[in-house]
């Protein structure tokens, strides 16, 4: 078997309609499907929900699932803000710097622009407290070879260790990003 692509992603959202017109208004995304039920098909739990679908791009969906007879959403105590996030790519850093003067003129906080060296990324809060990540891609062919043959290597030393490997460390040093 070989995945062909993500078909969607899923997640729970505070109020479907406010969330569908958010993503609608600031990243520009369509409203392509709303399922509801008052059953989980999987399961069969009694569980009413609105499913709904939104177009990401190039096939991929993101959707979202409200829940109103479930306890109020929270987040993981134990896991950073930053760390549970779904990223999106945008076409250049014009495009990212543009969203970003947009997304602050209408009151969101936008964290970046922020340099990876092979991508630049800002990122913000949906109205349901997930974080959103807009990149823009700017590596070169060399870096990207540069990361692909060192990836093994720093997979097995963090397995051993738990401590980062300095491989890739360069993405991040000012140095070669002044350099580069």
């Amino acid at each position: 078997m070989k995945i062909e692509r993500i078909h969607h992603v899923a997640y729970r959202c505070i109020d479907a309609k406010t969330t569908v017109e958010w993503y609608r208004k600031h990243l520009n995304m369509e409203f392509v499907l709303a399922i509801a039920e008052d059953k989980v098909p999987s399961t069969h739990a009694p569980d009413p929900y609105m499913h709904l679908f939104m177009d990401a791009g190039n096939g991929n969906i993101l959707a979202f699932f409200e829940l109103p007879n479930s306890p109020a959403m929270g987040r993981d105590e134990n896991t950073p803000d930053w760390v549970q996030h779904i990223a999106f790519k945008v076409d250049s850093v014009a495009t990212l710097e543009a969203t970003k003067a947009r997304l602050q003129a209408e009151g969101i906080e936008v964290i970046g622009v922020t340099d990876h060296t092979i991508f630049k990324s800002i990122y913000f809060f949906d109205p349901n407290g997930h974080r959103v990540e807009l990149a823009a891609d700017v590596g070169t062919p060399e870096m990207y070879q540069k990361l692909d043959e060192c990836k093994w290597q720093m997979l097995e030393e963090w397995s051993q260790t738990k401590r980062a490997p300095k491989h890739a460390a360069w993405m991040h040093d000012k140095e070669f990003n002044a350099a580069h």
